[in-house]
């Protein structure tokens, strides 16, 4: 189930102009990646609640500008330093037919059950919490899974530990680089 976006092409563009759509309770954001990039407003309430959810980013969107349905992702955003604002939102228009790079989350699972964190006082920290990888736009995983039911003190975890599903591709492999992601904790032999 993708997330439907009603979006309205913008006239004006520069600060005055964002700030009065903002006081409107719109958002300024930006279209690009099919021909010419395209100034738009979406609604700032739908924006903001859906920005919290990890899974807003990991999602194919459907935006409607002014009737024209349109596949896209979201690669950027900029809220208020101070204010619970969204300030600005740039989206790229997706083909569904060609792999598409993006970042995806990293979830580490079963530490709890792993001899490092029940025997060893330890506890499982990520160096990264995304990964770039090469995905087809129709089978996005929400995120990528790192097992650690069996490591012990003193492990450290490479990108070749994660469980990719079928169809995602890891950049770094494929270029040959095993990147460290995690570092596992804890005192050894205990």
């Amino acid at each position: 189930m993708s997330i439907q976006i009603q979006a309205t092409v913008r006239e004006t563009q520069g600060t005055g102009a964002s700030r009065r759509l903002r006081k409107e309770g719109l958002v300024p954001a930006v279209v690009y990646g099919v021909g010419e990039a395209q100034a738009i407003a979406v609604d700032h309430k739908q924006m903001f609640y859906a920005l919290e959810k990890e899974s807003f980013f990991t999602q194919l969107l459907k935006l409607n500008i002014n009737g024209k349905e349109q596949d896209v992702i979201v690669r950027d955003y900029q809220m208020h330093p101070v204010k619970r604002q969204v300030q600005h939102i740039d989206f790229q228009a997706v083909n569904v037919n060609e792999p598409l790079r993006m970042r995806i989350p990293v979830h580490v699972v079963n530490a709890e059950k792993s001899k490092a964190v029940k025997l060893q006082s330890g506890r499982v920290a990520l160096l990264t919490t995304v990964v770039d990888v090469i995905v087809d736009p129709k089978n996005i995983p929400a995120a990528i899974e790192l097992d650690c039911e069996n490591v012990e003190a003193g492990d450290i975890l490479h990108l070749s530990d994660l469980s990719f599903p079928e169809g995602v591709q890891s950049v770094a492999l494929k270029r040959g680089s095993n990147l460290a992601i995690a570092n596992v904790s804890g005192k050894k032999g205990a």
